[in-house]
């Protein structure tokens, strides 16, 4: 058993949006977090430029597995963080959810996903560190 709360990052393809805000957190917290991320419909592969703008902070994303989000993901999650409004869910989540709104940075390089990776850090800082 942890006492550290569960973030779960949901986004649609989990390529993106979800994989930057979980790296993010992690980065940003450290070890304060269990995080995770998965999407509704997940992609193959990371996002070669959302791991390409996290690979600046240091860390190695690009190996990570897109998967899909579970109902056992949504019940242990203390935080589920949409990055996409309206998501439909497989169940409904046991914990709070916050509901984010940002662009899928699909097809973009990296220097149009930097200010996307800017801003969910400042949600991140805003929203969870509060």
């Amino acid at each position: 058993m942890t006492d550290k709360p569960t973030v779960l990052f949901i986004c649609q393809h989990n390529a993106g949006r979800s994989q930057l805000g979980a790296a993010l957190l992690e980065h940003l917290a450290g070890n304060d977090y269990t995080v995770t991320s998965a999407g509704i419909a997940p992609d193959k592969t990371v996002n070669p430029a959302v791991a390409a703008s996290i690979a600046e902070l240091g860390m190695d994303i690009s190996q990570r597995e897109p998967r899909a989000v579970t109902v056992t993901d949504l019940q242990e999650a203390d935080v589920v963080v949409l990055m996409k409004p309206g998501l439909v869910l497989p169940s409904t989540p046991a914990g709070r959810v916050l509901e984010w709104s940002f662009p899928n940075p699909e097809n973009w390089d990296v220097d149009s996903v930097r200010p996307l990776r800017e801003a969910v850090a400042a949600r991140i800082t805003s929203d969870l560190f509060a």
